[in-house]
């Protein structure tokens, strides 16, 4: 078994520090650049909240980026809680419109026109579920700089700025739902040893780098001679679904996986008939699909005691498992 994190790192968060970790401690109004990528739990219920665990609620900070998945009711007190400022959010993604993950959208954009948020925040949402969002947006004053992305069918979210591919997959729920895909460019890492085999140097290696290729004596030398492939990380968000294969996709190659894990396979035929996932079932399809860290989320108020999702998903996957808890910080794993 390659690791395991069912900790928790509740202690109040200092103002203003950007480190990278679960003892990351980022507050500060002041947009984080070059902050750690990691996801910081907001909450962790399902239908129904418990003294333990709020609401869903998930933020994914990416450096400058900040993706706020599935605010559900109590968000913004979880937000001050955690130490994350209505200003770290750039985008808003909501699966579906079932109240445990969008009621607390609301509150969200009303903190966001009370700390006078300067830049403009993307919201992403079923196209179907068009006019229960207006009913979310108009309850508070509007935010100047909301921008609205519905998305009706699958495929890319084209969204201005972004340093990544953003991607919605088609679930298999009660209602219309979308799960979430980053894709990072992959990059170039340069070997020095095989840089100094050739002799190329200062301004050279930039214009290697920016041409892909650069004329060296008599030899026509590119990329390939001297860098290795940096794969570009992904990260993916499945809420409410039934096994499907739009599960998969959005699993396969994820260097971090964030599922919905309501059910225990004990209760597997509630799972199917509410259209949910079994902690069983997400760690099956993480496997085969090679995620790296597997967080196991959202789960039903009928369960007090979550060592039995954390033994049923052992069964089936052997990477970073983390049962998640409020509050608590998970890093993205580092590149491969």
């Amino acid at each position: 078994m390659r690791g395991e994190n069912s900790g928790i790192d509740t202690r109040a968060p200092a103002h203003g520090a950007c480190r990278p970790g679960k003892d990351d401690k980022a507050g500060a109004r002041e947009r984080p650049v070059n902050a750690a990528r990691e996801l910081v739990v907001l909450g962790t219920a399902s239908q129904v909240p418990t003294r333990e665990r709020n609401h869903n609620g998930y933020l994914l900070r990416w450096d400058s980026e900040g993706l706020l998945f599935d605010p559900g009711e109590g968000t913004q007190r979880q937000m001050s809680f955690a130490g994350v400022a209505a200003n770290a959010i750039t985008r808003i993604c909501l699966t579906h419109f079932h109240g445990d993950h969008c009621l607390g959208l609301p509150g969200v954009l009303a903190r966001l026109n009370l700390d006078q948020v300067a830049h403009p925040v993307d919201v992403c949402f079923p196209e179907s579920g068009r006019e229960f969002y207006h009913r979310l947006r108009d309850v508070v004053p509007p935010f100047a700089g909301l921008r609205e992305r519905p998305v009706g069918a699958p495929g890319p979210i084209p969204l201005p700025g972004m340093p990544f591919a953003l991607e919605a997959v088609r679930l298999d729920h009660r209602i219309d739902t979308f799960g979430y895909r980053i894709v990072e460019p992959d990059g170039r890492r340069m070997l020095p040893r095989r840089l100094a085999e050739f002799g190329v140097t200062g301004p050279d290696i930039g214009r290697l780098q920016r041409e892909g290729a650069l004329r060296v004596g008599d030899r026509n030398l590119t990329l390939d001679d001297v860098s290795v492939v940096r794969r570009g990380q992904r990260f993916a968000f499945v809420m409410d679904t039934r096994m499907c294969g739009g599960v998969e996709e959005l699993a396969q190659d994820a260097d971090m996986l964030v599922i919905e894990a309501t059910f225990l396979d004990a209760d597997a035929r509630l799972a199917r008939d509410y259209g949910h996932l079994t902690a069983a079932e997400a760690a099956a399809a993480a496997q085969a699909a090679g995620v790296r860290t597997l967080v196991l989320t959202h789960f039903s108020q009928r369960y007090t005691d979550l060592e039995g999702h954390r033994l049923e998903a052992r069964k089936h996957f052997d990477g970073e498992l983390v049962i998640a808890q409020d509050l608590m910080r998970v890093p993205v794993p580092t590149r491969r």
